[in-house]
């Protein structure tokens, strides 16, 4: 790999161990804390993470409504991914499908009433998890300055 290079014209630099031992416990962690997050909440008999995920982006809309595609995209699934959260939802009552305003072709998701109390009912049982799982490994840290790094790594160029 000596000399290769990506995008510039400057041979790419070999991690050093420190480097090394991040790049690979991001990838461990981008494994396994939804996974233990999800496991938390369903093991206290509370909503699955990808649809108390699904039920919190659209709690936070206006008109608690988006269209499908934007709600994939805002909770990080493919539409297909997001047809069968919704479909799950929708059996239960917690989302309505609605033909879209602005194109008769799109469909909206819409937060019940009764989704909206079951986020509530779900909400204690996320924060206990999302404490214990990840932010009590980060007592001590800069916590908005990590939050910006994170953001910087998560933009898409």
């Amino acid at each position: 790999m000596d000399g290769m290079s990506g995008t510039s014209a400057e041979p790419l630099r070999p991690l050093d161990p420190d480097e090394e031992v991040l790049v690979r416990s991001l990838g461990q962690l981008m494994y396994v804390l939804p996974r233990t997050i999800d496991a938390d909440m369903v093991g206290e008999r509370q909503l699955p993470l990808t649809e108390y995920t699904a039920l919190r982006t659209l709690s936070e809309t206006p008109g608690r409504q988006m269209r499908m595609s934007d709600l994939a995209a805002a909770c990080q699934l493919s539409l297909s991914g997001m047809t069968r959260t919704i479909n799950r939802l929708e059996s239960q009552g917690l989302v309505e499908r609605v033909r879209s305003e602005q194109d008769a072709r799109g469909w909206n998701a819409v937060l019940t009433d009764a989704g909206f109390a079951r986020l509530e009912e779900s909400w204690p049982s996320h924060l206990a998890a999302v404490r214990r799982r990840f932010l009590d490994h980060f007592q001590g840290f800069d916590l908005v300055q990590l939050a910006r790094a994170f953001e910087q790594v998560g933009r898409a160029d």
